[in-house]
């Protein structure tokens, strides 16, 4: 069966301010094949974000050239709990673009890592409940009105679901996914959301037509050759902790991360699974997947 990809590009993201190396910095792991076919892996680290996005261009550049098809997975969600765009009385079509344009007008992240994230999540509080809520968890220097260092009282912004569906389908299971609007502490995600947002939609603007991201830009189904062919990108949501990691010595965990991340998708590539990865459960409903494909996304692999 033939391979829909050629490489596969893991970027682990931060929402760190100032440059850092190391752990809880951007590590991008990239599993590809040699001149006789065989697979092997190789991972970066750079200080900033705004490295880390040019070194994935310089990166999806090279296999641009050769003509291979790319798949690029980002370990932060690609979109929001259903409802949220409704809050923020965004209009346009699709959804999950006009929220991608509101946090890219809003988001200021400079090259040396200082960045807004909290001014926009109280912004968007403030648009939504005028409340401290739903997205809450603050350093106390970045508290206030609309953002709290502390979760919210149960059953504050009832109306506003805590997870999308695909975190609520990774629950049930043995993992905890945070919620998006948990803004700080240990594995926050909502941060790394606001910021990641815009780095990928600047990512899929340069590529124009030769890349897409699923399952927003593609439908939620398994894709074949004859749906990758055009591409030379595909981007996806992915989580790394989704996939057993075992650090080698001296080896980062977030650098294990992308590396263990980029092997398990093309392992599964190679035994002609990664096709059906990107389709939804059996028992999805025709309104899960409308929620799933134009609002909210999903983690490929879930």
């Amino acid at each position: 069966m033939a391979r829909l990809f050629d490489a596969y590009v893991i970027a682990d993201w931060t929402a760190a301010e100032g440059k850092k190396l190391g752990e809880n910095s951007v590590w991008i792991g990239v599993a590809k094949r040699d001149v006789r076919f065989r697979l092997y892996t190789e991972t970066h680290n750079v200080a900033t974000r705004a490295e880390g996005e040019a070194l994935l261009a310089s990166i999806l550049a090279d296999h641009r050239k050769r003509g291979d098809r790319v798949l690029v997975g980002f370990d932060f969600s690609l979109g929001y709990p259903t409802g949220t765009a409704a809050r923020l009385k965004l209009t346009g079509e699709p959804i999950w673009s006009a929220m991608w344009k509101f946090i890219a007008a809003n988001i200021v992240d400079k090259p040396d890592n200082t960045n807004n994230r909290y001014q926009v999540a109280a912004k968007m509080n403030r648009l939504m409940t005028d409340e401290a809520w739903p997205f809450w968890g603050s350093p106390a220097n970045q508290a206030q009105r609309w953002l709290t260092t502390t979760k919210p009282p149960a059953g504050a912004g009832a109306d506003i679901p805590e997870y999308r569906a695909t975190e609520n389908a990774v629950r049930k299971g043995r993992l905890q996914p945070k919620s998006n609007w948990q803004m700080h502490g240990a594995g926050a995600v909502g941060g790394q959301t606001l910021v990641g947002i815009p780095a990928v939609r600047r990512l899929l603007e340069s590529l124009g037509a030769s890349a897409a991201v699923w399952p927003f830009g593609t439908g939620w189904r398994a894709l074949d050759a004859a749906d990758v062919e055009p591409l030379s990108v595909l981007v996806a949501e992915v989580w790394p902790s989704m996939w057993p990691t075992t650090a080698a010595e001296g080896e980062f965990k977030d650098q294990a991360q992308v590396r263990t991340t980029a092997m398990a998708f093309a392992e599964l590539d190679d035994k002609g699974e990664l096709a059906r990865a990107f389709g939804p459960p059996k028992d999805a409903s025709p309104e899960l997947i409308a929620q799933v494909e134009q609002e909210e996304g999903w983690i490929l692999g879930v």
